[in-house]
C-alpha cells in the first residue's frame, strides 16, 4: 500500500478540508494517506517520498504563510524528480500565489501533479471536493 503525505497549513479550515478530501481520494484509490499539519512534520521526512501533496491558503499579497514558506524552501532542496501536488484556498486575487508556488516547485525540478495547483475560493464546494479526491487518487498511481 502506497503511503502518501498530505501536508498543509490552514488559517480558516478551508485548506484543511481540501487536505482531508485529498486524503480520502488517496485512501479510496488504495493508498494510505498521512494528513499532517505543517507544524507537526519536518520537511526532511518527505525526502524519501516519490510523491506527496502540499497545501496552504493564500496570505497577504497572495503569498504563502511564513511557516509554510520556510517548509517549502527546505523541500526545494530535494524536490528534483518528485511528483508534488499543490493545493489551497484563497479569498481574494486571481490565484497568482498558486501559480508562483507551482513555478517555484517546477524550477526546483519537481513535476506538479495535474500540471498546476488546485485552488478553491473560500470553503471548497462539491466540485472542489471532487477535484481534491481525484487529485488524491492521482497521487496513488
Amino acid at each position: 500500500m502506497k503511503e502518501v503525505y498530505v501536508v498543509y497549513w490552514s488559517s480558516t479550515g478551508n485548506t484543511q478540508a481540501m487536505a482531508e478530501a485529498i486524503g480520502a481520494g488517496v485512501n479510496e484509490a488504495g493508498g494510505s494517506a498521512k494528513i499532517v499539519e505543517v507544524s507537526s512534520i519536518q520537511a526532511s521526512e518527505l525526502k524519501d517520498q516519490a510523491c506527496f501533496a502540499l497545501g496552504a491558503s493564500a496570505m497577504g499579497a497572495e503569498e504563502l504563510d511564513g511557516e509554510m514558506d520556510a517548509f517549502v524552501s527546505e523541500v526545494e532542496t530535494f524536490a528534483a524528480g518528485k511528483q508534488i501536488a499543490l493545493f489551497g484556498s484563497y479569498d481574494w486575487g486571481d490565484g497568482e500565489w498558486m501559480r508562483s508556488w507551482a513555478d517555484r516547485m517546477s524550477n526546483a525540478g519537481a513535476s506538479i501533479v495535474g500540471g498546476e495547483g488546485l485552488i478553491a475560493n473560500l470553503a471548497p464546494d462539491d466540485e472542489a471536493v471532487a477535484a481534491c479526491r481525484a487529485l488524491g487518487a492521482e497521487l496513488v498511481k
